[in-house]
C-alpha cells in the first residue's frame, strides 16, 4: 500500500468496523493501532509519535470543559425523575388547552424549557411521551402530529443551551463553550418558533388534527390556572438563569454553571420532598455511565486521530474538501450533506468525535468562523435524533408510547420536523448573522489564508490572535 492510500484505507476501515456493530470507542482505538502497525512496518508512520499518546489521554482526563457533561446530565435526570417535568407539562397544558393545538403548543413550550434546564434529549422525550401523548391521543389529536411534536420538542435539548452537543462541539472545535452557547441561542429560538408555526398551519388546514381540550378536561380555571402555571414555570426559569444567566454574564464558566444547576435541581427536588435515596442513586449511576461512555470514545478518537494525522490524513481531507467547487460555500454544502447522511447510522457523539476533528482544520483554512460553524453543525446533528428509522428520539418515544400507536406513525410524524430542521440549516447559511457572529464576510470573499501553527505532535491549531 502506497503512502497516499493509507489515510483513505484507514477511514474506510473505520466505517466498515462501525457498520459491523463493534463499539465505537474500541473500533476507533483498534483501527488506529492496526494502521499504526501497518504504517510502521511500511515506513509510512514514525513510531516516536506514539509517545505522545499517554499525554493526550491525560489531557482528556484533565479537560475542565468536559466536566460540564456529568453536571448537566445529572441535573436533567433529577428534574425528570423528581416529577417536576410532569408538573410543568400538566400546568402549561391546562393553560393552552382552550385553543386549537393548545396541547401541541404546550409540548413545544415545555420542550424548550426542559431543554434549557436539562440539555438531555432522553429525559425530555420520555417525560413528554409518558405524560402528554396519552392525553393528546385521548382528546382526538392526529397520532402523527402528536408523536412528531413530542419527538421534535425533545430534540431541542440538542441545540438550546446548555446542550451536551454544544459542549462536545466546543471541545472538538477548540472554541469557548460560552461563545457557542451565545451563538446557538437565537437559532434555537427561531427553530422553536418554526415548530409553533407548523402546528398553527396544521390547525388552520386540518382543525380536527389538533382540537382544543373539552371544557370537562380543563379542571383548573381562572386565577387558580395562572397560579399553578406560574408555580410550575418559575423553578425552571430560576434554573435557566442560574445556569445560562451566569454563563452569559461572565459570572461562571460552563462547568461552574453546570455544577450550580445540578445543585439547584437537587435543592428543588429536596424542597418538594421528591429526593428519595433510590432515585438519587439511579441518577448518579446513569450519569456515571454516560460520562464513562464519552470518556472512552474520546480516548479511542485520540488514538485514531494521532495515527490518522501521522499518515497525513489531515492533509488528505484538506485537499479533498478545499478542492471542491464553490469555495467555502461548496465546502459547507458538502459537509452538511455528509453529516446529514452519517446521522442515519451514527449518533451525535460518534459524529462529533470522528468527523468534526477532520473538518475543523479545513474550516479554519477556508476562513470560516468556528463558532458559527459549530452552531450550523449542531443544528444539523439535531436531525440525527429524528431520522427514521434510526433516530434515538423515535426509539425513546416508541418505548413509552401506547401499544395502539404504530411505529410507522411515529416515523411519518417525524418527517415534517426533520424538514423544518433542514430549513433551519439553510437559514443559518443564508443569514450567518443570526448566530451573532461578526466574522462572516469570509463566506462572500471566498478562500482566505489563515496563519495556522503546529504543535509538537503535528496537530494544527489557530493562533491566539485569530481566535
Amino acid at each position: 500500500m502506497s503512502m497516499e492510500w493509507m489515510a483513505p484505507a484507514m477511514f474506510a476501515g473505520l466505517v466498515i468496523v462501525l457498520l459491523m456493530g463493534y463499539p465505537v470507542a474500541f473500533s476507533l482505538a483498534a483501527n488506529g493501532l492496526l494502521f499504526a502497525i501497518i504504517g510502521i512496518q511500511s515506513g509510512y508512520f514514525d513510531m516516536s509519535l506514539m509517545q505522545a499518546l499517554p499525554e493526550r489521554v491525560l489531557g482528556i482526563m484533565a479537560n475542565q470543559t468536559l466536566l460540564a457533561i456529568p453536571f448537566f446530565t445529572f441535573m436533567g435526570l433529577i428534574l425528570e425523575r423528581s416529577g417536576m417535568a410532569e408538573e410543568l407539562l400538566d400546568s402549561v397544558g391546562q393553560l393552552f388547552g382552550a385553543i386549537r393545538g393548545g396541547l401541541a403548543y404546550a409540548v413545544i413550550f415545555v420542550g424548550a424549557l426542559l431543554a434549557a434546564t436539562t440539555g438531555v434529549v432522553a429525559a425530555s422525550v420520555i417525560a413528554m411521551g409518558l405524560i402528554s401523548l396519552p392525553i393528546m391521543v385521548r382528546y382526538g389529536y392526529d397520532t402523527r402530529l402528536a408523536t412528531g411534536v413530542i419527538a421534535a420538542s425533545g430534540t431541542l435539548a440538542q441545540i438550546i443551551p446548555p446542550s451536551l452537543v454544544l459542549i462536545v462541539l466546543a471541545d472538538q472545535l477548540g472554541v469557548s463553550v460560552g461563545d457557542l452557547y451565545k451563538g446557538a441561542l437565537v437559532p434555537s429560538l427561531v427553530l422553536t418558533g418554526l415548530y409553533v408555526l407548523f402546528v398553527f398551519m396544521v390547525t388552520l388546514i386540518k382543525p380536527a388534527a389538533a382540537p382544543a381540550l373539552p371544557l370537562s378536561a380543563r379542571t383548573v380555571r381562572g386565577w387558580a390556572l395562572w397560579r399553578s402555571a406560574m408555580l410550575a414555570i418559575l423553578p425552571p426559569l430560576l434554573l435557566i438563569f442560574l445556569v445560562l444567566g451566569t454563563i452569559f454574564l461572565g459570572w461562571a464558566t460552563p462547568t461552574e454553571g453546570g455544577a450550580m444547576g445540578a445543585a439547584g435541581a437537587l435543592l428543588l427536588a429536596w424542597v418538594k420532598r421528591r429526593l428519595p435515596l433510590a432515585m438519587l442513586k439511579q441518577a448518579m449511576d446513569t450519569t456515571t455511565r454516560l460520562s464513562s461512555f464519552v470518556l472512552f470514545i474520546l480516548i479511542g478518537s485520540t488514538v485514531f486521530s494521532l495515527v490518522f494525522r501521522g499518515v497525513n490524513g489531515d492533509l488528505w481531507v484538506e485537499h479533498l474538501l478545499t478542492g471542491l467547487p464553490g469555495g467555502a460555500l461548496g465546502f459547507l454544502i458538502v459537509v452538511n450533506l455528509l453529516v446529514f447522511v452519517l446521522a442515519f447510522f451514527l449518533d451525535f457523539f460518534e459524529i462529533a468525535f470522528i468527523i468534526i476533528p477532520l473538518l475543523a482544520p479545513v474550516a479554519q483554512k477556508l476562513g470560516i468562523d468556528l463558532v458559527w460553524f459549530g452552531v450550523l453543525i449542531g443544528i444539523n446533528m439535531q436531525t440525527s435524533f429524528m431520522h427514521p428509522p434510526f433516530g434515538f428520539a423515535l426509539f425513546y418515544l416508541r418505548s413509552v408510547a401506547p401499544k395502539e400507536i404504530k411505529t410507522t406513525d411515529i416515523y411519518r410524524g417525524a418527517i415534517p420536523f426533520v424538514l423544518i430542521q433542514l430549513a433551519m440549516v439553510v437559514l443559518v447559511i443564508a443569514f450567518p448573522g443570526i448566530t451573532g457572529s461578526t466574522d462572516q464576510q469570509t463566506l462572500a470573499k471566498g478562500v482566505i489564508e489563515v496563519p495556522m501553527e503546529q504543535d509538537s505532535y503535528g496537530d494544527y491549531y489557530l493562533p491566539k490572535e485569530w481566535r
